[in-house]
């Protein structure tokens, strides 16, 4: 949607927003989508809980499953992001190694 393109607000700033609104609105799907995009976007964890203690505030303590939710998947997504980063930087020939030295002992 052209709502999250750079406007006023950045695009970071309004996936921030989005974050928020959807702990508020207690969504667990839009949890994930804004969280993987605010990471995309290089929100650190600490920005990300502060935003998440914001939508504590907000939604009351109705929302605290859907925070303990989007702590789990702030850990998640950076992990797979790392596995992802090191699969990339190893790249198919050291790959291909590693499976030639393995099967070769």
């Amino acid at each position: 949607s052209n709502v999250y393109n750079d406007g006023k607000l950045s695009a970071k700033q309004k996936e921030l927003l989005g974050l928020v609104a959807s702990v508020v609105l207690r969504c667990n799907d839009c949890i994930l989508y804004h969280l993987d995009r605010c990471i995309e976007l290089g929100y650190s964890n600490e920005e990300l809980y502060e935003a998440l203690d914001v939508a504590l505030i907000v939604g009351g303590s109705i929302t605290i499953p859907h925070i303990r939710y989007a702590y789990e998947m702030i850990e998640e997504i950076r992990k797979e992001k790392a596995n992802k980063e090191r699969k990339e930087a190893d790249g198919p020939l050291t790959i291909a190694y590693l499976k030639f030295s393995k099967n070769s002992r």
